[in-house]
Protein backbone atom coordinates (compact mmCIF):
# COMPACT_ATOMS: atom_id res chain seq x y z
CA UNK A 1 0.00 0.00 0.00
CA UNK A 2 1.39 3.27 -0.86
CA UNK A 3 1.41 5.50 2.28
CA UNK A 4 2.12 9.36 3.13
CA UNK A 5 4.14 10.25 6.33
CA UNK A 6 2.76 14.19 6.96
CA UNK A 7 5.35 15.48 10.44
CA UNK A 8 3.53 18.30 12.38
CA UNK A 9 5.99 20.53 13.59
CA UNK A 10 4.18 22.49 16.05
CA UNK A 11 4.07 21.86 20.01
CA UNK A 12 0.87 21.61 19.99
CA UNK A 13 -0.68 18.16 19.73
CA UNK A 14 -4.10 19.11 18.40
CA UNK A 15 -3.75 22.62 16.94
CA UNK A 16 -3.72 24.85 13.68
CA UNK A 17 -1.00 22.84 12.43
CA UNK A 18 -1.87 19.23 12.79
CA UNK A 19 -5.60 20.22 11.41
CA UNK A 20 -4.20 21.59 8.65
CA UNK A 21 -2.01 18.12 8.45
CA UNK A 22 -5.08 16.12 8.92
CA UNK A 23 -7.36 18.14 5.79
CA UNK A 24 -4.53 17.71 3.56
CA UNK A 25 -4.33 13.49 4.95
CA UNK A 26 -8.51 13.22 4.65
CA UNK A 27 -7.59 14.43 0.81
CA UNK A 28 -4.53 12.02 0.19
CA UNK A 29 -6.63 8.87 1.78
CA UNK A 30 -9.70 9.62 -0.79
CA UNK A 31 -7.28 9.09 -3.44
CA UNK A 32 -6.17 5.71 -1.78
CA UNK A 33 -3.12 5.66 0.19
CA UNK A 34 -2.38 5.16 3.41
CA UNK A 35 -1.48 8.58 5.76
CA UNK A 36 0.08 8.48 8.83
CA UNK A 37 0.69 12.34 11.28
CA UNK A 38 3.69 12.40 13.50
CA UNK A 39 3.79 15.09 15.75
CA UNK A 40 6.68 16.73 17.60
CA UNK A 41 5.20 18.05 20.47
CA UNK A 42 6.60 17.21 23.58
CA UNK A 43 9.50 15.33 21.41
CA UNK A 44 12.39 16.82 22.22
CA UNK A 45 14.73 16.93 18.98
CA UNK A 46 18.04 17.93 19.24
CA UNK A 47 20.25 19.72 16.91
CA UNK A 48 22.89 18.18 14.10
CA UNK A 49 26.22 17.80 15.53
CA UNK A 50 27.85 17.11 12.41
CA UNK A 51 29.50 13.72 13.93
CA UNK A 52 28.88 12.16 10.34
CA UNK A 53 28.33 8.69 12.10
CA UNK A 54 25.05 8.21 10.43
CA UNK A 55 26.88 7.43 7.27
CA UNK A 56 28.28 4.08 8.86
CA UNK A 57 25.28 3.85 11.16
CA UNK A 58 22.09 4.59 8.38
CA UNK A 59 20.33 6.22 11.40
CA UNK A 60 21.51 9.57 13.52
CA UNK A 61 23.30 8.45 17.04
CA UNK A 62 21.33 10.85 18.84
CA UNK A 63 18.71 9.23 20.55
CA UNK A 64 15.51 11.37 20.87
CA UNK A 65 13.35 9.81 18.74
CA UNK A 66 13.77 10.53 15.22
CA UNK A 67 14.91 7.18 13.98
CA UNK A 68 11.77 6.24 14.30
CA UNK A 69 10.38 9.04 12.26
CA UNK A 70 13.22 7.86 9.82
CA UNK A 71 12.65 4.33 9.93
CA UNK A 72 8.70 5.15 9.12
CA UNK A 73 10.13 7.50 6.47
CA UNK A 74 12.46 5.01 4.58
CA UNK A 75 8.96 2.93 4.02
CA UNK A 76 6.83 5.71 3.00
CA UNK A 77 6.06 7.14 -0.61
CA UNK A 78 5.75 10.50 0.21
CA UNK A 79 6.50 13.10 2.63
CA UNK A 80 4.34 16.52 4.04
CA UNK A 81 5.69 18.78 6.79
CA UNK A 82 3.79 21.58 8.13
CA UNK A 83 5.16 24.51 10.64
CA UNK A 84 3.86 27.41 12.09
CA UNK A 85 5.58 30.14 11.59
CA UNK A 86 7.51 31.52 14.31
CA UNK A 87 9.06 34.90 13.76
CA UNK A 88 8.80 34.35 10.19
CA UNK A 89 10.49 31.01 10.01
CA UNK A 90 9.50 27.13 10.94
CA UNK A 91 10.44 25.98 13.75
CA UNK A 92 13.91 25.36 15.04
CA UNK A 93 13.02 22.06 16.48
CA UNK A 94 11.46 20.77 13.11
CA UNK A 95 14.47 22.32 11.28
CA UNK A 96 16.37 20.52 13.34
CA UNK A 97 14.86 17.09 12.82
CA UNK A 98 14.67 17.84 8.45
CA UNK A 99 18.38 18.38 8.86
CA UNK A 100 19.52 15.60 10.27
CA UNK A 101 16.98 13.77 8.26
CA UNK A 102 18.78 15.28 5.24
CA UNK A 103 22.31 13.99 6.31
CA UNK A 104 21.53 10.39 6.85
CA UNK A 105 19.78 9.91 3.46
CA UNK A 106 22.63 12.04 2.09
CA UNK A 107 24.65 8.69 2.79
CA UNK A 108 21.85 6.77 2.18
CA UNK A 109 19.66 8.06 -0.53
CA UNK A 110 15.99 7.23 0.86
CA UNK A 111 14.48 10.42 0.02
CA UNK A 112 15.09 10.28 -3.38
CA UNK A 113 11.64 10.82 -5.67
CA UNK A 114 9.73 10.33 -2.36
CA UNK A 115 6.95 13.39 -3.68
CA UNK A 116 5.58 15.86 -0.97
CA UNK A 117 6.03 19.18 0.48
CA UNK A 118 6.07 21.68 2.99
CA UNK A 119 2.32 23.93 4.32
CA UNK A 120 2.97 26.53 6.72
CA UNK A 121 0.86 27.90 9.00
CA UNK A 122 0.57 31.53 10.26
CA UNK A 123 -1.59 34.62 12.26
CA UNK A 124 -0.33 37.25 9.60
CA UNK A 125 3.21 37.07 8.11
CA UNK A 126 5.95 34.74 7.52
CA UNK A 127 4.76 32.27 5.35
CA UNK A 128 6.52 32.72 2.06
CA UNK A 129 10.31 32.90 4.06
CA UNK A 130 8.62 29.55 5.84
CA UNK A 131 7.30 27.39 2.70
CA UNK A 132 11.05 28.75 0.80
CA UNK A 133 13.11 27.41 4.37
CA UNK A 134 11.96 24.46 4.39
CA UNK A 135 11.28 23.99 0.84
CA UNK A 136 15.13 23.80 0.10
CA UNK A 137 15.12 20.27 2.34
CA UNK A 138 13.00 18.89 -0.88
CA UNK A 139 14.78 20.13 -3.25
CA UNK A 140 18.27 19.18 -1.80
CA UNK A 141 17.27 15.64 -1.26
CA UNK A 142 15.92 14.91 -4.84
CA UNK A 143 12.49 14.89 -4.12
CA UNK A 144 9.57 15.70 -6.41
CA UNK A 145 6.99 18.50 -5.04
CA UNK A 146 3.91 19.07 -6.95
CA UNK A 147 1.85 22.33 -6.84
CA UNK A 148 -1.54 23.23 -6.15
CA UNK A 149 -4.00 25.98 -7.10
CA UNK A 150 -2.16 28.62 -4.90
CA UNK A 151 0.70 28.52 -2.14
CA UNK A 152 0.38 25.45 0.71
CA UNK A 153 -0.08 28.47 3.50
CA UNK A 154 -3.00 28.69 5.46
CA UNK A 155 -4.13 31.67 8.21
CA UNK A 156 -4.97 31.27 11.80
CA UNK A 157 -3.99 32.20 15.10
CA UNK A 158 -6.50 30.67 17.85
CA UNK A 159 -6.78 27.03 17.93
CA UNK A 160 -9.48 26.00 15.01
CA UNK A 161 -9.25 29.47 13.43
CA UNK A 162 -7.96 27.81 9.98
CA UNK A 163 -10.66 26.24 9.40
CA UNK A 164 -12.04 29.64 8.73
CA UNK A 165 -9.82 29.99 5.85
CA UNK A 166 -11.59 28.11 3.01
CA UNK A 167 -9.33 29.27 0.46
CA UNK A 168 -6.26 28.17 2.04
CA UNK A 169 -7.89 24.40 3.32
CA UNK A 170 -9.09 24.06 -0.27
CA UNK A 171 -5.14 24.44 -1.87
CA UNK A 172 -3.94 22.24 1.22
CA UNK A 173 -6.60 19.30 -0.30
CA UNK A 174 -5.57 19.89 -4.11
CA UNK A 175 -1.78 19.92 -2.92
CA UNK A 176 -2.93 16.25 -1.34
CA UNK A 177 -4.80 15.06 -3.91
CA UNK A 178 -1.93 16.14 -6.34
CA UNK A 179 0.73 14.29 -3.97
CA UNK A 180 -1.25 11.51 -3.69
CA UNK A 181 -2.08 11.18 -7.37
CA UNK A 182 1.77 11.65 -8.77
CA UNK A 183 2.70 8.82 -6.42
CA UNK A 184 0.72 6.85 -8.23
CA UNK A 185 1.67 7.38 -11.02
CA UNK A 186 4.95 7.41 -10.44
CA UNK A 187 4.46 3.89 -8.51
CA UNK A 188 2.36 2.61 -11.36
CA UNK A 189 4.99 3.15 -13.93
CA UNK A 190 7.91 1.64 -12.36
CA UNK A 191 10.17 -0.67 -14.59
CA UNK A 192 10.83 -3.73 -12.14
Amino acid sequence: MKKVLLLCGSPRKKGNTYQVLDECARAIEQEGLETEIISLAGKNIRSCIHCKKCAELNECILDDGLNEIIAKLRESDGFIVGSPVYFGSARGDLMAALQRIGMVSFYHDFLSWKVGGPISIARRGGHTSTLQEMLMFFLYNDMIVPGSSSWNMVFGWAPGEVQDDEEGMKVIRKFGVNVATLIKKIKNNQVA
